[in-house]
């Protein structure tokens, strides 16, 4: 491993994300991360086209990624484009300008990929006392939904191998101990699978982002209720959660967004936010709580901002709906996933 260092670009429908980490004793280092919202899936639901204004924005960004990369020497790469690019008819083009101008080749995955390597990347935040997961990451244009079986139970497996720092107990929350022993690679196995085609981007636009209704947000979460049904009937899924057999953990801007609420942090802070948990009755209230504020509410709150103002209140949608599919006790809060579970993979050879 030594002289190898790492990276992993996600591009997703409203953001860019790098990870820069090299290995280390214990699983790895990060060395550099980078984030920007880029909204390159803006307007999409509409036209299936990626706007000139969304790719310039994006181009800016990946800019940013590439010299990053550059700089501090990364020798093995995963950039990967999920729900935006795999919608738009004029991503090969963007592909390939991207190529052109910053070398970085961009690989569009599919739905399922993107949720494996989400559920690597959150894996050390399980619970391994509990059978099963349900992990959800609610997206820009989609939002996958995997319910995964631990290893050490009936429908779980394991295999042996190195942690890597998303297997490692120094990256919960400060003051909790990972429940995944230290130096001990997690292999869920998949056992239902689903890639719902709303996400926070698409939904706002179907009913707006700015001062919203009681009514319209009922709608949203109606539409999201009506998309689960089937999965939940194919699988059974609430048996399970009535007999407290499965534990829930959501990645995404939307529930790490309502930890920082609830915590009343004058600024976000990743540290205080990946790995909390919140009940049931808690992530209820902060759903009413944010789909009841005002648009300039929403952008004056120092968790929330412009950037999400128009998107946060259709992520709630996502989340009172998955809730109240599958209500769990609590639900634990990632902020992680895709990026890290793109260096795990490449360290792992998976």
């Amino acid at each position: 491993m030594r002289g190898r260092v790492f990276g992993a670009l996600d591009l997703g429908t409203n953001n860019c994300r790098l990870l820069v980490a090299k290995p280390a004793r214990q699983g790895y280092r990060v060395v550099d991360s980078f984030s920007r919202v880029v909204r390159l899936g803006e307007g999409l639901s509409h036209s299936d086209v990626l706007s000139e204004a969304a790719m310039e924005r994006t181009l800016r960004a990946l800019k940013i990624c590439s010299s990053k990369m550059q700089r501090l020497g990364v020798t093995e790469a995963r950039c990967v484009a999920t729900a935006a690019c795999r919608r738009a008819v004029n991503y090969p083009a963007f592909r390939d300008r991207v190529e052109a101008e910053f070398g970085l080749k961009l690989e569009v995955i599919s739905s399922r990929e993107e949720t494996r390597l989400a559920v690597y990347g959150c894996a050390p935040l399980f619970d391994p006392d509990v059978e099963t997961a349900l992990v959800f990451d609610i997206g820009g244009g989609s939002t996958e939904v995997c319910w995964v079986a631990l290893p050490g139970h009936p429908n779980g497996h394991a295999r042996p191998g190195n942690a890597t720092d998303a297997q490692n107990a120094s990256a919960v929350r400060p003051g909790r101990r990972s429940p995944i022993r230290h130096g001990q690679a997690i292999h869920p196995k998949v056992l239902a699978w689903k890639s719902l085609p709303m996400g926070v981007t698409n939904l706002a636009e179907r009913y707006g982002g700015g001062d919203i209704s009681e009514t319209s947000y009922r709608k949203m979460v109606a539409d999201v209720l009506d998309s689960l049904d089937p999965f939940e009937r194919e699988n059974g899924i609430l048996g399970s959660v009535t007999g407290r057999k499965v534990q829930m953990l959501g990645t995404s801007g939307t529930v790490t967004t309502l930890v920082g609420i609830k915590k009343d942090l004058a600024r976000y802070d990743r540290r205080r936010v990946d790995g909390c948990y919140l009940s049931l009755d808690s992530v209820e209230g902060l759903n009413r709580r944010v789909a009841a504020m005002s648009y300039d509410e929403r952008v004056a709150h120092p968790c929330i901002g412009r950037h999400r103002a128009d998107l946060v209140v259709a992520g709630c949608a996502i989340l009172d709906a998955l809730c109240r599919t599958w209500p769990v006790d609590r639900l634990r809060v990632a902020d992680r996933g895709l990026r890290e579970g793109i260096i795990f993979t490449l360290m792992q050879g998976l």
